[in-house]
Parts: structure tokens; sequence; C-alpha cells
């Protein structure tokens, strides 16, 4: 097939992307294209990587390692990469995601509501937040109670209202379109966890490289 001399190629890696064990990585799967039609289909069929078993489960993919490939193909192509020069790819296992076991997300769900009731009643504890109510209530009744139940009451569905408001969640709804913190860090998380593969990723490649001028020399 005959292509235009000097078509231009768009190539857009994506951050991560996650497939099964066994599969080649081709173009198609780990970066976003622009390309004459004629050329697109052959592109994302371009197989870069067959992951091995000694590879693990993480391969880093770089556009220094897609280039060359794509020139290979279309040696007069115009290439022009767009954004993150690398990605991560992630293989699955082989075998079906399990189920959540109830218990555990019982077991769970228990050591979360029990640790952060004792956060909230340890903090109260230290701020002596039992007479800070007393007073208050004094200040707005005119008289002392030693035991404020209904001002606690109300205190303490004004925290759980504020925690729905301030994470933006409750169970599967949200108000708005806006991320809760939870959500953001999530993706602080996911995303440091990618830089530091990145860097091993790359400290391995260096190593593997020295070893081999090693052997040469």
């Amino acid at each position: 097939m005959k292509t235009q001399s000097g078509s231009a190629i768009y190539i857009q890696l994506k951050n991560r992307v996650t497939l099964p064990h066994g599969k080649g990585v081709t173009l198609g799967d780990i970066a976003f294209l622009i390309a004459p039609p004629e050329l697109e289909e052959r592109l994302k069929s371009l197989l870069l990587v067959q992951p091995e078993y000694s590879d693990g489960n993480l391969i880093l993919i770089d556009t220094l390692k897609v280039i060359p490939l794509v020139k290979k193909l279309v040696p007069d192509a115009d290439i022009e990469p767009i954004g993150e020069g690398r990605t991560i790819v992630q293989i699955s296992g082989p075998e079906e995601p399990r189920k959540p076991s109830p218990a555990m997300f019982a077991l769970v769900w228990l050591l979360l509501f029990f640790g952060a009731a004792l956060t909230i009643m340890n903090f109260h504890a230290d701020v002596s937040m039992q007479e800070v109510q007393i007073r208050i209530v004094e200040m707005l009744t005119g008289r002392r109670d030693e035991h404020p139940y209904l001002f606690q009451l109300a205190y303490s569905i004004g925290i759980g209202f504020g925690m729905v408001i301030f994470f933006n969640h409750l169970f599967k709804k949200k108000w708005n379109e806006e991320p809760t913190p939870l959500e953001v860090e999530m993706f602080l998380y996911q995303k440091n966890i990618d830089q530091y593969v990145i860097h091993e990723e790359y400290r391995k490649m260096k190593r593997s490289e020295e070893g081999m001028s090693g052997e040469e020399t």
C-alpha cells in the first residue's frame, strides 16, 4: 500500500492501561492516534511488546520505543508526539476477579466505624468538649445543665451531616460533579505510585544497558 510522503501521525500516549495476561501490547492499546485513514488500522494493530513472565505485571513503554517501530512500519511518516512521553501497562492475572467477602466487608466496616468513633471521642476529651457544651447551653438558656443531651444529640447529627457535605458523597450518590477529598487523595496516591514505577523501570533499564555494555567490553 502506497502512502503519501510526509504523512502526519499524531501520537498521544495514555497514562496507564490494563491489559489481560498473554495479550500483546499494541499501539492502539496505549495511545490515541490521529493519522490518515489508510494508516490508522495498521498503526493501531502495530505490536510493540509481547509481555513475558519475567517482565512482571508492570511494563513501561515510552515514546523512544514507539517512534522507531512506527518509522519501520511507515518510513516516510512525520511523527508528532503529544503529551506525556510514557505509559504504564499493567498486566492483569489470568484468574477472574474475586467477589468481596461479606465477612471481610463487615470486619473492615466495624474497624473503620469504631476507629473513627474513638478518634472523635479522644479529640473531644482532649479539648474538654463536654464542658464547652455545658457552658454553651448555660449561655443560651441561663441555667446550667450537667447533661445537655438535646444539644449533644443535635451536635452529633451535625457532625454526621457535615461529613456527608464535606466528602460530597452518600453511598453511591454525589451532590455535584466535584471530586471528593477521598477521590483527590486516591488520585494523588496513584500518581505517586506511577512516578515511582517510572523511576524504577528507568533505573532497571539503565542497569540492564550498563550490564550489556560491560559484557561487550
